[in-house]
């Protein structure tokens, strides 16, 4: 059996505006653990089978902790660094849009709320999908996954590679 992925978290300066704000942009449930603190977000809905009917697998959850003190740790006051990281590269998050939601939604949502568009626009050949990027209001960097499906009709307004 191998190693399994179970969580990515995501910090921020306020998880309960976080916790919002993802709720919002995405529709996911709020879970917060305890609010301010530690909020999970949760989209609900399962994995698909190849056919489209639903698996076992429930989809995956995102995190959001307290960048002042991250949780959990064996010290109640945690541990430096108590900030959000600013500069240079960090994890992204990818998020598949839903066949009844758009990119445009997400990106207009998104940006009402705080959000810098990197970017949008883009076919990735290698893997059949139109993809656009946002930076939420804490730095956290979240690409858009559209399925292109078979024979694709690349708008020509999208960059390519």
């Amino acid at each position: 059996m191998t190693n399994t992925l179970i969580f990515v978290d995501l910090a921020s300066d306020d998880p309960a505006a976080a916790g919002e704000f993802y709720a919002k942009v995405f529709g996911w449930e709020n879970d917060a653990r305890p609010q301010g603190i530690y909020h999970r977000m949760v989209p609900g809905g399962f994995f698909k089978h190849k056919d489209g009917s639903d698996s076992q697998i429930g989809n995956l959850h995102l995190g959001i902790f307290d960048a002042a003190n991250a949780r959990p740790h064996p010290d109640p006051a945690g541990v430096e660094p108590r900030g959000i990281s600013t500069g240079g590269r960090k994890a992204r998050v990818w998020v598949l849009i839903s066949d009844d939601d758009s990119a445009d939604r997400i990106l207009s949502t998104a940006e009402e709320l705080g959000a810098t568009i990197l970017w949008r626009n883009h076919y990735w050949k290698e893997f059949n999908g139109y993809n656009h990027a946002f930076a939420d209001p804490w730095g956290n960097e979240i690409l858009l996954w559209g399925k292109a499906g078979e024979n694709p009709q690349i708008p020509a307004d999208y960059t390519r590679e």
